[in-house]
C-alpha cells in the first residue's frame, strides 16, 4: 500500500503545488493507509543503516561512512521526529544550535550540512520521502582562504633531517606525485614500478589510477627497499618489529613531529598534494592534467588544492602589463 501511495503522488507531484502535495499526502496516509504505514514503519536506525549499506555499495571509504553515520546519528538523536517526518524548519534549528553550542566554523557547519542532505537526498530516490526538506537550505557561505603550501626551503629541510629511509622516502613520494595519505599507506612494493617511476593508486570508490614520481624519490625508494628486512607486502611498514603496514595516523604523527621539530608552519600529508599541484600549475602544466594526477572528478576541486603563487601573478602583470 506504501509504494502505491508514493507512486500516485510522484504522478500528481507535476500537477499540484508543494502545499498541495503536503496536504494530499496527509489525506491520503490519514484515510487510507495509516494504519498499514505504521506496520512497516521503519526506525530512524535502520533508515541510516540502510543509507550506510547504499553508500558503501557505491565505494565510499570507511571514514567517510564513520562520517556520515557520526553526523546524522547526531542530527536524529535531537530531533524527536521521525525521519521521513523531520521538516525544514526543524533542521535549519538543529544546524543554528550546534554551531552556537560547539562554536563550530561555517566551514564545519557546512560539512554537516552537506551530509545530511546526502542523507535526505537517499530518502528522496528511494521513495520514502516525497521531497528532501534539505533542498531549502542552501550551502552556507564560507571565507575563500588561500592555504599555505611546503615552500622549496621548507621541503629541503624536511629532507635534509629526515634519519631514516623510509621516512625520506615518503616525502619525496607525497612530494612528487601529490596522493592521497589513505592510498600511499595502502601500496604494496609491487605496485611501485622503478624503472618506469610509476605507480598505480586507488583513489575515493576504488578509482584506479597511475601518478608518476621524480628521480630523488625512485632513489629515495629503492634505498629504502633494499634496506628492508622484513617479509611484509606493504610499502611502507612500521619501523618497529613486527614491521605491520603503516596507518595514515603513522604517517601523520610523523610528518608532523618532523614540522615542529625544524620550526615549519603545520606539516600534514594533505599539504603535499596541495604543494605538489600548485607548483606543477606554476610550472605550466594544464589544470586537466593536474586533475588527472591528483584523481578529481571536478575540476573546481583541482582549482581549490591549486593556489596559483602571488609572486607569480605579480610577474606575469609586469610582462604583459607593462
Amino acid at each position: 500500500m506504501e509504494e502505491k501511495i508514493v507512486t500516485v503522488l510522484n504522478e500528481m507531484a507535476e500537477y499540484l503545488s508543494i502545499s498541495q502535495m503536503k496536504k494530499l499526502q496527509e489525506v491520503i496516509l490519514r484515510n487510507f493507509a495509516e494504519n498499514e504505514v505504521e506496520k512497516k514503519e521503519i526506525s530512524n536506525d535502520n533508515f541510516l543503516k540502510m543509507f550506510l549499506d547504499a553508500k558503501r555499495i557505491e565505494g565510499c571509504s570507511e571514514r567517510t561512512l564513520n562520517y556520515y553515520r557520526t553526523t546524522v546519528e547526531h542530527l536524529i538523536s535531537q530531533i524527536e521526529t521521525g525521519v521521513r517526518k523531520i521538516s525544514t524548519e526543524e533542521i535549519r534549528e538543529y544546524l543554528s544550535n550546534y554551531q552556537k553550542r560547539n562554536s563550530c566554523s561555517n566551514v564545519t557547519i557546512d560539512n554537516i550540512r552537506r551530509n545530511i542532505s546526502s542523507f535526505f537526498s537517499w530518502l528522496e530516490e528511494e521513495d520514502y520521502i516525497l521531497k528532501s526538506p534539505m533542498k531549502r537550505i542552501h550551502k552556507i557561505k564560507t571565507k575563500t582562504v588561500v592555504k599555505n603550501i611546503i615552500s622549496d626551503e621548507g621541503i629541503e629541510k624536511l629532507r635534509d633531517n629526515c634519519k631514516e629511509k623510509r621516512d625520506l622516502a615518503i616525502i619525496d613520494l607525497l612530494y612528487s606525485t601529490g596522493i592521497r595519505v589513505g592510498e600511499l599507506v595502502n601500496l604494496n612494493i609491487e605496485d611501485i614500478d622503478l624503472e618506469g617511476r610509476e605507480c598505480i593508486v586507488y583513489g575515493k570508490g576504488d578509482k584506479e589510477r597511475r601518478v608518476y614520481f621524480d628521480a630523488k624519490a625512485k632513489v629515495h625508494l629503492k634505498e629504502y627497499i633494499d634496506a628492508r628486512t622484513d617479509n611484509n607486502e606493504a610499502l611502507f611498514v612500521t619501523l618497529d618489529e613486527p614491521h605491520n603496514r603503516l596507518k595514515i595516523s603513522g604517517v601523520e604523527i610523523r610528518l608532523r613531529k618532523m614540522g615542529r621539530m625544524l620550526d615549519l608552519d603545520r606539516i600534514h600529508p594533505h599539504k603535499f598534494r596541495r604543494s605538489m599541484a600548485t607548483r606543477a600549475i606554476d610550472k605550466g602544466m594544464p589544470i586537466e592534467q593536474v586533475q588527472k594526477i591528483l584523481g578529481h572528478s571536478q575540476i573546481d576541486t583541482t582549482m581549490q588544492y591549486a593556489m596559483v603563487n602571488q609572486s607569480n601573478v605579480k610577474t606575469s602583470h609586469q610582462k604583459y602589463m607593462t
